[in-house]
């Protein structure tokens, strides 16, 4: 192996390694604006689109958190962030271990913990609802809270979701659902129902939340 390559995997394991506190430094500079909507007391199931995972994650980050994060190589790096801020993970996708995952989300939803899903993850497309947290929260009878985020300034990537990072000293505009409850027993067509209708209340409130610094 080439010097340099050996240079390029140590600056990669350095960036990993401070991934974590980059990212806290970052939104230390970030102020975010509520809808002052106040969110269950008990535990719950939120979902918010994959491209504004990094404000969703932080949100629930004080809530007792444990989310699904894929097996792939960005989900390496978003499990070096989650584990910082004392998140409880399960590794798998709607394509593989997602069952299992699943399984592990919905004893941690009845063992109090508050349950983070991007709902369009791990690979799209984009804003389209899967039903995993609708899966979740009715099999643990913890109502689905749906969070719309609008970011003042952002820097938008290249990628399937278009990421959204928050520029430094910039504003974030949340805005929450009412709690959505499920029975256990409902029906697969009832269920299909509700993701569609999950579906497009987060589209719904994605935009107002996005729409807020145009006013």
């Amino acid at each position: 192996m080439k010097l340099k390559e050996k240079q390029r995997d140590f600056l990669r394991a350095i960036g990993n390694f401070l991934l974590p506190y980059f990212v806290d430094l970052l939104l230390m500079t970030v102020k975010i604006v509520e809808d002052g909507k106040e969110l269950p007391k008990e535990n719950f199931v939120a979902a918010f689109w994959h491209g504004k995972m990094l404000i969703g994650w932080k949100l629930l980050s004080r809530r007792n958190p444990a989310a699904l994060v894929s097996e792939s190589k960005d989900g390496e790096l978003l499990t070096k962030v989650l584990r910082h801020w004392k998140y409880e993970l399960a590794r798998g996708s709607s394509s593989k271990g997602g069952k299992d995952a699943l399984e592990i989300l919905v004893r941690k939803a009845k063992d109090g913990f508050t349950i983070g899903i991007t709902p369009d993850g791990p690979r799209g497309p984009a804003k389209k609802f899967k039903a995993g947290a609708v899966i979740i929260a009715k099999r643990s009878l913890k109502p689905l809270v749906l969070i719309g985020i609008g970011f003042q300034k952002s820097v938008r990537l290249k990628s399937w979701d278009a990421f959204e990072i928050p520029k430094p000293f910039s504003r974030v505009y949340v805005k929450c659902s009412e709690p959505m409850y499920y029975e256990e027993n409902l029906s697969y067509e009832e269920t299909s129902e509700a993701i569609l209708k999950a579906e497009e209340e987060l589209n719904k409130i994605n935009k107002e939340a996005e729409e807020y610094w145009s006013k």
